[in-house]
């Protein structure tokens, strides 16, 4: 068996090797549901919005902001042409 000192490039390297598929496992379950009030409808807030709102940005050429701190009548801009984008 090898002293712990010895090992600890051999921890280091698998930590950094499995921290992708941790990370990415729980990014799978971080989605939730986000109401647009003027359409009168939710919409699930994952992987699959977050391509949505991030080619909004660039089309509008905005500086990228999460959703959620963005002003109302921002959000009510995306929401109006994320209903034009299907």
């Amino acid at each position: 068996m090898r002293p712990l000192h010895q090992a600890w490039p051999m921890l280091l390297l698998f930590a950094a090797l499995s921290a992708p598929a941790v990370i990415t496992g729980c990014a799978e379950h971080n989605t939730y549901r986000v109401y647009d009030r003027d359409h009168d409808d939710y919409h699930r807030w994952d992987q699959h919005e977050i391509v949505f709102y991030t080619q909004w940005e660039h089309e509008t050429h905005r500086d990228h902001r999460d959703f959620d701190k963005r002003d109302e009548s921002e959000q009510k801009e995306y929401w109006n042409w994320r209903h034009s984008h299907q």
